[in-house]
């Protein structure tokens, strides 16, 4: 234990004097690996959390809920559009049926999208998205109030003319989003009183259900002032706790079939999307991405190895006649070898800490530019030292057994 330490505390003294010695040949030596770190993990990192980010909203759809809608999710690749566009759209009559014929769902919603102008007062703002919703949407996408309340029941039987609002919404028409509650708004000539504000959501990079910029109404009164016929509706079936996904998506294909008529002959006319769909798509393009830059990486690298090896080699001629010298007073090749490896691998981390530095002041742009935190793992970091030890290491093998098999005579005369 105490030999391999001096081998490697003489190792680093003989790197320290190389970079006092040749500061700009070994910086040019260094560059390749810096800029391979720095792209490894500048990509690694960007790809990393913007997947990860993009999958989190996903989940806020719901592990495990299936939308009924007309369009399936995804798309690139061959997507039979004309096929999907000649579908009809998911309707709320739908919803009862499959409510009381699902033994596996415990919650079953319909919602519909529209836009329309609110104002108030001398306030007016233009094609506002809201959605129209029935009683158990809460249930299940949970809708976070920060101040005032959600919709009631009596609400939703009696289509009150009562809307929830998006924290944005409220604070463009009220300047403070909490003095929205208890205010009246008009909608499309109605009069509409406003009982809650949703919780600040944030930006995020799906859009979703954008909870910040739209208004939440009841069904039975978004079916007065709104077209449901000219928007594109869906249902949304939560199932039981412990229930399999596939399992109920199952169920409620049949139950789906049987609600519209289907004969076994007939292709769906729905598509029932749900959040392991799209996490499937999102993962495989990541993969792609994650593969395409690692590929362009190993280019740098490869630079970097030429550029350390060559350093290397310079540095087992200059040492000549010391490697001559230890290895006549008893030094054996094994330690000749590791000295050199380890100068190596600690010029190749060097590097590596110089990119990763870079990496992280990167971390800090894209986050302020992007909508998600870019963020290095744990992983990636020690990922990141053991590629510049390997790169050492590959870098410096040549010329580390060309300096163990020197004959020490010869290397002691040379000059």
């Amino acid at each position: 234990m105490r030999k391999t330490f001096e081998i490697f505390w003489n190792s680093l003294l003989f790197a320290t004097q190389e970079l006092r010695k040749n500061k700009l040949r070994t910086f040019l030596s260094l560059l390749g690996i810096t800029f391979g770190i720095f792209c490894i993990i500048s990509v690694m990192a960007t790809v990393g959390s913007l997947e990860s980010s993009i999958k989190s909203e996903f989940k806020s759809f719901g592990n495990n809920t299936v939308y009924v809608q007309k369009w399936p999710w995804g798309g690139g690749g061959e997507y039979p559009w004309w096929k999907y566009v000649s579908r009809p759209n998911t309707k709320f009559k739908e919803m009862p049926p499959v409510k009381q014929r699902m033994s596996l769902a415990a919650n079953v919603a319909y919602t519909y999208f529209n836009a329309s102008t609110i104002d108030y007062k001398d306030v007016s703002l233009s094609t506002v998205n809201w959605y129209g919703v029935t009683e158990e949407f809460n249930e299940i996408q949970p809708v976070e109030m920060g101040s005032g309340r959600y919709l009631s029941n009596n609400e939703f039987a009696y289509g009150t003319a009562s809307v929830v609002m998006g924290y944005n919404v409220a604070e463009k028409l009220f300047e403070k989003a909490e003095y929205a509650v208890g205010k009246t708004v008009d909608i499309k000539g109605r009069k509409v009183n406003v009982v809650g504000v949703i919780k600040k959501q944030g930006q995020n990079l799906l859009g979703g259900w954008d909870f910040d910029n739209v208004i939440i109404i009841p069904y039975r009164f978004a079916s007065q002032i709104g077209n449901e016929a000219r928007s594109d509706g869906f249902m949304l079936v939560k199932g039981r706790e412990n229930v399999p996904v596939e399992d109920m998506k199952n169920e409620l294909r049949g139950v789906m079939r049987s609600v519209r008529k289907l004969n076994p002959k007939q292709e769906d006319n729905f598509a029932l999307n749900d959040v392991s769909t799209g996490a499937t798509q999102i993962t495989s393009i990541f993969t792609g991405m994650t593969i395409g830059g690692i590929c362009i990486t190993i280019l740098s690298f490869i630079v970097g190895i030429f550029g350390v090896a060559n350093i290397m080699f310079v540095t087992v001629r200059e040492r000549t006649s010391i490697i001559g010298l230890k290895k006549a007073i008893g030094a054996k090749r094994r330690t000749i070898l590791a000295e050199f490896l380890m100068e190596s691998a600690f010029l190749c981390i060097l590097g590596g800490i110089i990119g990763l530095v870079m990496v992280f002041g990167l971390t800090f742009i894209l986050s302020a530019a992007f909508k998600f935190k870019v963020f290095i793992s744990i992983g990636l970091f020690l990922g990141a030292v053991m590629v510049c030890i390997l790169t050492g290491i590959l870098a410096g093998i040549i010329p580390a057994f060309i300096a163990a098999k020197m004959d020490p005579v010869v290397a002691i005369r040379s000059k």
